[in-house]
């Protein structure tokens, strides 16, 4: 069993949190009262997160030690697990790194019923609920070193030191979250990239495409997961 070593004050943490509004529907799948949105694919989120996140970022293909995956949307920590679950199978030594940015973070009992459906996932939350029982929200094990950052990202984002060499931007659909799919914070998205970085996102919105554009990406329409006919992948140029 791998040690796991977890920071952060739990008072501190979670007098900042902001416990998300959750509602299951009839199949289990958790759905955010807030912003009236699902949480991950009604259909299969494990598989999900795989197209669009994981292939959308060219990813394992591009795992190397010390690569840094940055995350707007925590949600039920799927895509950490996701990706870590790669990297293992990938081989490659020390550990990933994974910064996520999330404002209404789930309790430690919601994310494990979340993670249920995924028993692949679930298989290896361990050391993620654990310390997310206890507040924590640094994460340290062997194989992974996460950070998920509470609060708007609009305020925590441009004080991040970070650049990722991938992100998952997950946030709920822009029709419904629109301050995550905001021009300035996808610009600050771009500023905290590596160079020949990608990004990539389920959402083909339009504006999402362009802002991303704006932001100094190259920008790649390609299909969609399940029934959604496209998603966006970017890339920063060299």
């Amino acid at each position: 069993m791998l040690a796991l070593r977890i920071t952060g004050g739990l008072g501190q943490v979670m007098e900042q949190d902001q416990n998300a509004d959750i509602s299951w529907t009839a199949e289990g799948v958790p759905v955010s009262a807030r912003f009236d949105d699902p949480y991950f694919s009604l259909g299969n989120g494990l598989a999900e997160t795989r197209h669009v996140f994981l292939a959308g970022n060219d990813l394992p293909a591009r795992f190397r030690p010390g690569f840094h995956i940055a995350e707007l949307g925590f949600g039920t920590g799927l895509n950490l697990l996701a990706a870590l679950i790669a990297w293992r199978a990938a081989g490659i030594a020390g550990p990933l790194r994974f910064t996520s940015f999330e404002a209404f973070p789930m309790g430690a009992a919601q994310m494990d019923r979340a993670l249920a459906a995924f028993p692949e996932a679930h298989a290896v939350a361990g050391p993620l609920l654990a310390a997310w029982a206890l507040g924590a929200r640094t994460i340290r094990t062997d194989d992974l070193e996460a950070e998920i950052v509470i609060g708007d990202a609009r305020a925590t984002l441009p004080r991040w030191t970070g650049r990722a060499d991938a992100w998952f931007l997950d946030g709920f659909a822009p029709a419904k979250n629109p301050e995550l799919w905001a021009p300035e914070l996808l610009t600050e998205v771009a500023a905290h990239t590596a160079l020949d970085g990608t990004a990539a996102t389920y959402s083909a919105a339009g504006a999402v495409r362009r802002a991303l554009a704006e932001a100094g990406f190259a920008v790649d329409r390609r299909p969609g997961f399940g029934r959604k006919r496209h998603m966006t992948a970017a890339r920063r140029p060299a």
